[in-house]
This record gives C-alpha cells, sequence and structure tokens, in this order.
C-alpha cells in the first residue's frame, strides 16, 4: 500500500492508524508525527504563507477572485511515487488542494497506463463526521479495524470527560476560538462542539457551519472568559506571537 496525503489531518489519521509506513508523499504543511519531515513534498502554496496574517489573508482574497487553485500539486512528483491512494479533502477551498484537482489529476494517473489510484475524501464538519472521515480513511488503506478502534477511543475519552464535569457540577466558562487574528475569523465547524464536549460555551461559532470573521468590537461584547487562538496552518510558537498581538 503506498499512500499520498494531501493534507495534514489525514497524514495524522494514517498514522494514528499504524500506517505511518504505507505514506509515500506529504503536503508541504505536514509536520506530524515528526518523522514525515523525511517524504517528499508534493504540494506548494499560490501566497506566502510566512508572512504577516493580514497580508496572507490579502493574498489568499487575491487569488481566490481569479478561480486559480491557492495549492499546486507537484504531478510529475506524485506520478513517480505511484500511489496507491490519495487522501484529499472537499471542506474548504482555501486550506488545501481541492479535490477536483485531485480526482483530475487520477484519471490522468490511470490514463498513463495501470490503475488510477483510489481516492478518499474527508468531509466532516462535525465530531462525528470527523470520526466518519476516520473510518473512511481506514477503509481505503485496509485499516477499517484500528480506524474502529480509534473511533471507539474516541468516544470513551470524550464520556470520560463528560461524566467528570457532570460530577463536578463543573461551572461552564464562555469560550471564543479564533482560526485567523486578522481579520478576526471564529471557528465553525467542529470547533464549537469542542468546546461543549471539554466543559465551555462558545459565545459567538455555530457549530457545523463555515467559520466567519467578526468586527473586534464583536468580540469584546461577546464577553468570552477564555479566548482559544488557533490560526490555520502555524505551528504553537506562530499562533502564540498571534495571541500576543
Amino acid at each position: 500500500m503506498r499512500v499520498v496525503s494531501l493534507l495534514p489531518a489525514a497524514t495524522e489519521i494514517v498514522a494514528a492508524l499504524g500506517a505511518r509506513d504505507a505514506l509515500v508523499g506529504v503536503t508541504h504543511e505536514c509536520d506530524a508525527p515528526a518523522d514525515v519531515a523525511v517524504l517528499p513534498r508534493v504540494t506548494a502554496s499560490a501566497v506566502p504563507v510566512h508572512a504577516e496574517a493580514a497580508v496572507v489573508d490579502a493574498a489568499v482574497r487575491e487569488v481566490a477572485a481569479t478561480g486559480a487553485p491557492l495549492f499546486t500539486l507537484d504531478e510529475p512528483a506524485i506520478a513517480a511515487l505511484a500511489p496507491d491512494v490519495l487522501l484529499t479533502q472537499a471542506l474548504c477551498d482555501v486550506c488545501a488542494v481541492w479535490e477536483g484537482d485531485v480526482r483530475a489529476l487520477a484519471e490522468r494517473l490511470g490514463a498513463r497506463g495501470g490503475r488510477a489510484p483510489r481516492i478518499a475524501t474527508l468531509g466532516g464538519t462535525t465530531l462525528d463526521g470527523m470520526c466518519d472521515d476516520v473510518r473512511a480513511v481506514g477503509a481505503a488503506i485496509g485499516r477499517d479495524a484500528e480506524a474502529a478502534a480509534l473511533v471507539a477511543d474516541f468516544a470513551a475519552r470524550s464520556r470520560a470527560v463528560h461524566e467528570t464535569l457532570k460530577a463536578a457540577r463543573a461551572p461552564r466558562p464562555r469560550v471564543a476560538v479564533v482560526e485567523w487574528t486578522d481579520p478576526i475569523f471564529l471557528a465553525g465547524h467542529w470547533g464549537p462542539e469542542m468546546v461543549r464536549r471539554a466543559g465551555g460555551v462558545d459565545v459567538l461559532g455555530v457549530a457545523g457551519a463555515h467559520s466567519t470573521t467578526v468586527a473586534p468590537d464583536a468580540l469584546a461584547a461577546a464577553d468570552p472568559e477564555v479566548v482559544l487562538v488557533a490560526p490555520c496552518g502555524y505551528d504553537l510558537p506562530r499562533a502564540a506571537a498571534e495571541a500576543r498581538a
């Protein structure tokens, strides 16, 4: 089994299923587990990812306005890796490569002779949807049993947190999850659900919905007790710097 992951989350899922050795190519953003650093990088960004947040946002909007993809695929490199499976996503057009581009690539690879790679697409917008994504990856790489065990473990840990909070009659702090800082984007999708399951109340985010921008004054008026700063694509030191700013 030869797997090319075109999404950092997919890379981590493959590793969590005990199939790290099946990975033969990853994205330019994949950094976990640490040993994927030795693998070929088969994507690139069309925007300056190391620039300030406002500059990155402006560049994303400029490229998106043209209809061009924000991320490119290194087709010769992927072809040379001869993948059996391509892992991609259909959740966000500005976070990773487009699913349509991946499907077109698979067709071209198949047309060159042999069998086109199988495609598994992640698209969960909720925690249950993310569990479905784990199962989909497991099915694609022949790790169904491991996927079922991983989902069951997640459910058990979530239940343990819930029972602990309930027994303690713990107060629920008001929380805001910021996934971009300039402009401010509030996390949607599974973010508010994670906050709730961890014992908090998301003051502005809507579970299952797309992330949305909010004015700084509106965020302040929501009066969060805790602000979680988790900029998309940033590592921990850079996220911490954004939080301080």
